[in-house]
């Protein structure tokens, strides 16, 4: 039986790594999980893991609240420990955390192959440690398993066909995610109920280039305060961007409410109109239920979502915010296209590894 060593470090990686352990738990591979604790999440508690059915980390590294340098190299230490103690067959990593890049480096350095999840992805904005990240686990992987073509393309200008590295598109994983857990997420969720609205645009700002600027910060309130006029906008919002909101005295005529569970988000998803984000994943899941989205920022790295007309981005401009909404308000589109794997790429991915 192959032993594959996953780590994980952000409630979304859970998320995304539940997909695979199940296709794993059902082919024979067994699984063991370093959860490195890089974001501290108060909702991961154990009714999380139960309603969630993800397995528990097998080890706890308790690492956050550091610098990005001192936060990469104690999960290298502690991950490094582990894998000398366990020698697995190859060691698993998800996206662009410091964690994804931590346990990459620690395994490489080990001769231990490594399986990048969600490779090939590229934003081309190396102030991002994100991209940093990204670039530097896909150098040092084994496999690579891209969500799109045009991830593939990326790793090709990139110079991949020529390294001695095996590139996969499998699809995306969040998608399997997302049609796993809708059904469930119909049961357990009373979002809809609690903000007592049938018809809003859902909205998410987290990221640091929109929160920590009061330029822009002040310019995205605005925007959405003037599609509130039309359409009542819902956000929810991390208690830290709530006070910078109360320092710079910007008044949101939205509705605000607290940071949501995993089957809130895809409930608000489901039943809005149309999504305004800074976030990857989210964009990507309006498109898994069929909704426009709006894009805060100046590049993704969805870009088939943009190429495929479900996507606009606005950075933090005010006034492209409000057009973009007012362009989408009057279009529809055709969301059965497959652009991320239809909720197979967990099984294609734990196939290949299981033969590799």
């Amino acid at each position: 039986m192959k032993k594959i060593i996953t780590v994980v470090g952000a409630r979304p990686q859970f998320i995304k790594a539940a997909t695979l352990s199940r296709q794993f738990k059902l082919i024979g591979i067994d699984e063991k999980i370093i959860h490195t604790g890089q974001h501290f999440d108060a909702n991961m508690s154990e009714v999380f893991f139960e309603e969630m059915e993800i397995p528990k980390p097998t080890f706890q590294l308790d690492i956050n609240g550091l610098t990005h340098g001192a936060m990469t190299g104690r999960m290298l230490e502690g991950i490094e420990a582990i894998l000398l103690q366990e020698k697995p067959d190859g060691l698993l990593v998800y996206g662009d955390t410091n964690s994804t890049l931590a346990g990459a480096l620690a395994a490489s350095k080990l001769h231990i192959p490594v399986i990048h999840v969600e490779a090939g992805l590229r934003s081309f904005n190396m102030d991002m440690p994100e991209e940093i990240n990204r670039i530097l686990t896909d150098r040092i992987s084994t496999v690579l398993f891209c969500p799109t073509d045009t991830a593939i393309n990326n790793l090709k200008r990139e110079g991949y066909d020529n390294m001695p590295i095996k590139i996969i598109k499998n699809g995306d994983v969040m998608q399997d995610a997302a049609m796993y857990y809708a059904a469930k997420a119909e049961q357990k969720s009373d979002i809809i109920k609690k903000i007592g609205l049938q018809n809003f645009v859902l909205a998410t700002i987290h990221r640091q280039e929109n929160t920590d600027y009061p330029k822009n910060l002040k310019a995205i309130i605005t925007g959405l305060n003037e599609i509130n006029r039309q359409t009542p906008v819902v956000v929810p919002i991390h208690p830290r961007t709530r006070n910078i909101l109360a320092q710079l005295n910007i008044l949101p005529e939205f509705k605000l409410i607290d940071p949501v569970g995993y089957f809130d988000m895809i409930m608000l998803l489901k039943s809005c109109e149309m999504v305004i984000t800074d976030s990857g994943g989210v964009q990507k899941e309006a498109f898994f239920f069929g909704k426009h989205c709006i894009t805060l920022r100046e590049q993704t790295e969805w870009v088939e979502l943009i190429d495929n007309g479900f996507n606009l981005l606005v950075g933090s401009d005010a006034s492209k915010l409000r057009d973009a909404f007012g362009y989408f308000k009057n279009i529809k589109s055709d969301f059965s296209l497959d652009l991320y794997g239809k909720g197979k790429a967990a099984f294609f991915a734990a196939e290949e590894i299981a033969t590799y």
